[in-house]
């Protein structure tokens, strides 16, 4: 297990591919494991110097209590970059880990040379949401997101048709750590980046599922007419693009990535 100590916690991260290749970064989205891209992975990694990594309170890092923040969230990225000498990097997240994307890419957007936004919002409310989800877990354990895992991130079809899959994912986020899983609710809770994101110029590929019931279509759509350089694309299946449509997506971001239309 590779592990670094940014920001008085411990991160666990995983680097493959070619040295001399371009970075990509992926961030995961909550209550995953940097594990969840690991289909997506195997089709970049020939091409790409490949950066994954547990965020705090995710898999095998630190999971103190919370609450987290979007900005906080990001400070721990930039300093696992720092730490391992990445100046400039490619960066792709989904959900939890887009909306950390899009934060650098305001605020520090020198960092990156392009962004991959998947199955996110610029904003993801009503706040009283989070905070019962935050309680039922407290209450119930991680067992509370059950319905949630088979019912708003994974497509009806996936389900029914990869039932090895999903159980999968539902054994992964049932296995998260309670402490970061409410942590990470209250930094989606309290982010609002709706007007801040006008102000990226960064090339940005916005991906979208069109089973999403987590983040809609519509959350997509309005990132992407914010976002001046941004193109859309949008893809089958529900809200784990990188689990439902691995291929599909590492082949939109291969083109993209490289400098073609998605």
């Amino acid at each position: 297990m590779t592990q670094i100590s940014v920001n008085d916690i411990h991160l666990h991260y995983q680097l493959d591919g070619p040295e001399s290749a371009p970075v990509l970064v992926f961030v995961n989205s909550i209550a995953t494991d940097l594990s969840i891209w690991d289909q997506v992975t195997s089709v970049l990694q020939s091409s790409f110097r490949i950066l994954r990594y547990d965020a705090r309170g995710q898999g095998q890092s630190s999971a103190p209590d919370g609450p987290y923040s979007i900005e906080l969230l990001a400070s721990d990225l930039i300093g696992l970059l720092d730490a391992l000498g990445l100046v400039r990097v490619n960066l792709c997240g989904l959900s939890l880990g887009a909306m950390v994307g899009m934060w650098i890419a305001t605020h520090h957007p020198e960092r990156i040379e392009r962004l991959v936004l998947c199955n996110t919002a610029a904003r993801v409310g009503p706040p009283e949401s989070w905070d019962a989800r935050a309680a039922a877990v407290l209450e119930r354990g991680m067992q509370a997101i059950r319905p949630a895992v088979l019912e708003r991130w994974l497509s009806p079809h996936f389900v029914s048709a990869n039932p090895q899959g999903a159980e999968r994912v539902l054994a992964m986020a049932l296995g998260s750590p309670v402490a970061g899983y409410i942590g990470s609710c209250a930094a989606i809770r309290d982010m609002d980046q709706r007007e801040s994101i006008s102000t990226i110029r960064i090339p940005t590929l916005v991906v979208a599922s069109s089973a999403d019931a987590a983040t809609p279509v519509a959350d997509a759509r309005h990132i992407a007419n914010s976002i001046q350089a941004a193109v859309y694309t949008e893809l089958s299946g529900g809200h784990l693009s990188n689990v439902e449509q691995a291929t599909g997506l590492a082949t939109a971001m291969m083109g993209f990535l490289q400098g073609r239309t998605a």
